[in-house]
């Protein structure tokens, strides 16, 4: 039976970033259990649709998540990313809509 999950590799990603955003990619993509590539292609994605800015800080990358846009899917379009990374947080912290 093919293994599936409720999310996406892309919200995994955007997951691991809100949770650490000078996180390396190489950790990302392990965490996810995707390749690095596959890990830089989805921030790429992210970047060029705006939910996340990267900044380069020395020989890093320093990632901005911006919780206050919405969903992409018509469906979940009203609801903010925030929301999702507020409820699977692993802090149980609530959303930061401001950033």
């Amino acid at each position: 039976m093919e293994q599936w999950t409720f999310l996406t590799n892309h919200a995994h990603v955007l997951l691991c970033i809100a949770a650490d955003p000078g996180v390396r990619l190489r950790d990302v993509a392990g965490r996810v259990g995707i390749t690095e590539r596959a890990a830089q292609r989805i921030v790429a994605d992210l970047v060029e649709q705006g939910y996340l800015t990267r900044t380069r800080v020395g020989r890093r990358n320093q990632y901005e998540v911006h919780r206050e846009l919405p969903f992409r899917h018509p469906i979940e379009h009203k609801t903010q990313i925030g929301a999702l990374l507020g409820l699977l947080s692993e802090t149980g912290a609530p959303a930061n809509h401001g950033s």
